[in-house]
């Protein structure tokens, strides 16, 4: 998993704003949190007494399962460099991380995510000269849940950055988790399923499996597909652009293999691209964000929610403008809260008033009504006749009128007027 898909680096400080150290006891001391996820790896360098951030760094990828131990040190070594000026790497007291492939402090100190997290966390450290006593390796889970407004000690939290996962936590620490199984056998709903889902929407519009769609262009083009192969702008969103057969050829037997030469997390990168096409108004986009919505709504359901429980989100897909923030709010709302249009009234808060369409009791389809007159015996072999706003109604049998008794009147004979009670 990882929480900054589409999300901007940290930027360093003007070197104005940098503090000076002096080398006396007093001068001080600063703190480096890490955030190592599936697509990008990032630090900050923040003061110890102010929590004022002084530095930041960038690198590549940082989940512990999926990048190589040397890869994921240098990574580490990067950021940290970047975000740590070399004259400060000595008041270093405290590292945090938290890392994406990395298990939870419940699963035990020897779990393989972190043991491979932490090695190479210390081998960064050692390479740029820092000595912190204090050196702390996380789950992604558990940095996200604590860095939440109010700190809170137990609810739930779901990350979608280029994987997804969720996880119940009970006095800081998780106790159940959902999803979160990597690229290759889950992360439904996150960065690397919808940019999967767009590359899968393109090679089947192209061999006419699908209907077209947008996402022809918007993929071709990030993986840099000459333009001889692409269809003419406006494919998929204007009537019928013409997109030839030789080029549909030849725009599949160029992308497979632009998608075989990059690691496979690399589809995350489309995802951004179904964003935009989804704001254009292109059908297939549209779809795929919804299901990825659904999909992680999915996630953070099986933890059964309780009434009132808190939930953390974070990550690009769930940033305060991202594009899965509010169709995931809408999912996971309990059908109570959601304000119906037009009510205008408070949950939980009942009004007279007609049934809503979803009440409306289930009648058979027919025809529209026609002009001929109504016949009683129309109906006759329909088991569900339907009388239409343009027939008129038959006419009503008279009830008879007679004394309300606990026991049925005589039988008259036809033709005989029914006596009335002295």
């Amino acid at each position: 998993m990882n929480s900054d898909l589409n999300q901007g680096s940290v930027e360093s400080p003007a070197p104005a704003e940098r503090p000076v150290t002096d080398g006396s006891p007093n001068a001080p001391a600063y703190v480096v949190g890490i955030d190592a996820g599936g697509t990008r790896t990032r630090a900050v360098l923040a003061g110890l007494g102010d929590g004022r951030v002084r530095g930041g760094g960038a690198a590549g990828p940082g989940n512990s399962l999926t990048v190589p131990g040397p890869a994921l040190a240098d990574h580490l070594a990067e950021a940290v460099a970047r975000a740590v000026p070399e004259e400060l790497r000595g008041r270093v007291v405290a590292v945090a991380g938290g890392f994406a492939g990395a298990g939870h402090q419940a699963q035990g100190a020897d779990e393989p995510g972190r043991l491979r997290a932490r090695a190479a966390l210390t081998a960064a450290l050692a390479r740029l000269g820092i000595d912190a006593p204090a050196v702390g390796v996380h789950s992604d889970i558990e940095t996200t849940f604590a860095a939440a407004p109010g700190h809170p000690a137990d609810g739930l939290v779901l990350v979608a950055g280029t994987g997804a996962v969720a996880a119940r936590i009970t006095a800081r620490v998780p106790t159940a988790t959902s999803g979160g199984d990597g690229w290759l056998l889950g992360d439904d709903g996150g960065g690397f399923w919808i940019g999967r889902a767009a590359v899968r929407a393109a090679l089947r519009a192209a061999d006419g499996r699908s209907v077209p769609t947008a996402l022809v262009l918007s993929v071709g083009r990030d993986l840099g597909l000459p333009e001889e192969v692409l269809p003419a702008a406006g494919y998929g969103t204007i009537g019928a652009v013409a997109w030839s057969a030789e080029r549909r050829t030849a725009y599949r037997a160029r992308l497979l293999p632009a998608v075989m030469d990059r690691p496979p997390v690399r589809l995350a990168d489309h995802a951004p691209g179904v964003v935009r096409t989804a704001e254009d108004k292109d059908a297939v986009a549209v779809q795929i964000l919804q299901e990825a919505a659904r999909r992680l709504a999915e996630t953070v359901t099986a933890l059964a929610p309780r009434p009132g429980e808190p939930l953390v989100a974070t990550g690009g897909l769930l940033a305060p403008h991202g594009p899965l923030l509010l169709p995931l709010t809408e999912r996971l709302a309990p059908p109570r809260t959601r304000r119906h249009r037009g009510l205008g009234r408070l949950p939980g808060r009942r009004r007279p008033g007609p049934p809503r369409p979803h009440h409306r009791p289930l009648t058979r389809r027919h025809p529209p009504p026609s002009s001929a007159p109504y016949r009683p015996d129309a109906d006759k072999d329909d088991p569900c006749p339907r009388r239409t706003s343009r027939s008129p109604r038959p006419p009503r049998r008279p009830r008879p009128r007679g004394p309300r008794t606990s026991t049925p009147p005589p039988p008259s004979t036809p033709g005989s007027p029914t006596s009335s009670p002295e």
